[in-house]
């Protein structure tokens, strides 16, 4: 296959001819170098940017929460829906039906992102809403293996695989949704309701899993307790659907539908347009998202079933790590202001060390039992992690363009994701299966930790800068007046 043409770049004029016909160049420059105008910010007031953090968050807390729910009840799922005997091989099956799910959000990704730059945020948004509550609804329903042999683990798997599609175009379009609602200032305190929705959804899901199985007995937890968080998904998911479906469509893709700001010079972007031209980009936002969910899901996802290996009380894992889930809520939303004052790179540089130094003591804590010992281990994993997940909901809109980022990010994220994040429980199940050695999480988080060094040193700082191909995007009216007159007390170039 022939390379594709790359378009010739004009030559700059000679000097000559510049000096010959200055003010005819001088035009020329004017003409393609507008200077700044009112109506070309975007002004986007604090109420407006809360109802779409609002709506977007709450959609995400209900995606994550499936994931959740699914996680936290592992070893009793692979009970309902597998054949009995080795629990080992029980458990193994139930983690792989939970990666199964993050083998099709890439596709989910490609399918849905690219669509969302074209229809718009706000309709597919809606869309993964419905798919995924639904998908959550039917698991719980699904009888068990001892009722319709081999279909009930047939079922789980197409129920997880319509959660993986859909939440193939959940994140891109929600981080995309609130970074071109937020003011450039403010990107990253916005962003990070994102991630706190993250945690409202695992916690809520901990909470009621934890409750379930302190208030019910084994054998009645086995039969139809489990069931209980997977039917909650219904209210829930049309409890979001209806706040997304109020919300106007991001600033940033009005105006580019409009036909105004640097993003309607281009195209109507198709499938192949997200990933051209974008390739040191999405490369990048591959290897942000690994570091990211390795360490995410290994906290978040397997924790539990790892403490419960180790012989820790389920119950106490669970709580350990509410706990854990609550000091990261209320820290989260300080990380993602403080990037906006020193820079997105700093604060992720923070996080990725982190991982890279304190994941052997964490876990080496957490080996040793005991709840003070479990909880430090957890807490200092969890004090790297929101390093992460306060500033990455900011930082990986800003790598692509606005007439391509829905697509773009879905498709890298989602590659990301599959790979490295969602089968992070089954691959460091098995690697402990494999060699015995109850410390592999501890490795694995360790070589995350070091992708993400790499890949943040690589990457640019885009904090309180606008989003590439959008214009400026402030919180009023004389932050724009402001920004009009600072344009144009700046020399103008012949």
């Amino acid at each position: 296959m022939s390379a594709p043409e790359t378009p010739e770049i004009p030559a700059p004029p000679a000097p000559e001819a510049v000096a010959r016909h200055r003010a005819l160049f001088r035009a020329i420059y004017r003409r393609t170098h507008p200077r700044l105008r009112q109506s070309d910010i975007t002004v986007t007031e604090e109420a407006q940017v809360k109802r779409a953090v609002k709506a977007t968050a709450l959609g995400n807390a209900m995606e994550w929460y499936d994931f959740g729910v699914y996680a936290y009840l592992a070893v009793i799922i692979g009970k309902e829906f597998f054949p009995s005997g080795n629990d080992t091989a029980q458990t193994l099956s139930s983690l792989a039906t939970f990666a199964a799910a993050f083998l099709v959000r890439p596709i989910g990704g490609m399918f849905f992102g690219p669509l969302g730059d074209r229809v718009g945020r706000k309709k597919i948004l809606a869309l993964t809403m419905i798919m995924m509550s639904t998908a959550t609804l039917a698991i719980g329903l699904i009888p068990s293996y001892d009722s319709i042999g081999v279909w009930a683990p047939v079922l789980l798997v197409l129920c997880r695989m319509v959660q993986g599609f859909s939440t193939g175009g959940e994140y891109g379009g929600a981080a995309t949704f609130i970074a071109e609602y937020a003011p450039d200032k403010r990107r990253g305190f916005w962003g990070s309701f994102l991630e706190f929705g993250t945690l409202i959804g695992y916690t809520v899901a901990a909470v009621l899993v934890t409750t379930l199985t302190a208030l019910l007995s084994d054998d009645a937890m086995q039969s139809w307790g489990w069931r209980v968080p997977f039917l909650a998904a219904a209210p829930l998911g049309l409890i979001g659907l209806y706040l997304r479906m109020k919300l106007d469509e991001s600033p940033a893709f009005q105006k580019m539908e409009e036909g105004e700001g640097p993003a309607a010079e281009r195209q109507k972007k198709s499938f192949k347009d997200s990933f051209v031209g974008q390739w040191r980009a999405m490369l990048l936002c591959i290897a942000l998202v690994a570091a990211f969910n390795v360490t995410d899901y290994m906290l978040l996802s397997y924790m539990p079933t790892y403490l419960t290996q180790l012989g820790f009380g389920e119950t106490g894992g669970l709580l350990s790590i509410v706990v854990v889930m609550l000091i990261l809520m209320a820290l989260i939303n300080s990380v993602g202001r403080l990037s906006d004052r020193i820079g997105r790179k700093p604060v992720l540089m923070a996080g990725s060390v982190g991982f890279f130094v304190l994941a052997l003591p964490a876990f080496l804590l957490i080996k040793q039992g005991g709840t003070v010992a479990v909880f430090t281990g957890l807490l200092i994993l969890g004090l790297a992690l929101v390093c992460y997940l306060g500033v990455m909901s900011s930082s990986l809109p800003a790598l692509f363009p606005t007439d391509v980022r829905y697509g773009s990010l879905s498709i890298g994220f989602n590659i990301s994701v599959s790979l490295f994040g969602g089968t992070t429980p089954l691959v460091v199940a098995a690697l402990i299966g494999a060699t015995g050695n109850d410390l592999m999480p501890a490795f694995y988080t360790m070589l995350a930790g070091l992708v993400g060094i790499v890949a943040v040193a690589a990457m640019k700082e885009t904090a309180r800068q606008p989003l590439e191909g959008s214009p400026p995007a402030v919180a009023t009216d004389e932050e724009a007046r402001e920004l009009v007159e600072a344009a144009q007390r700046q020399p103008r170039e012949a």
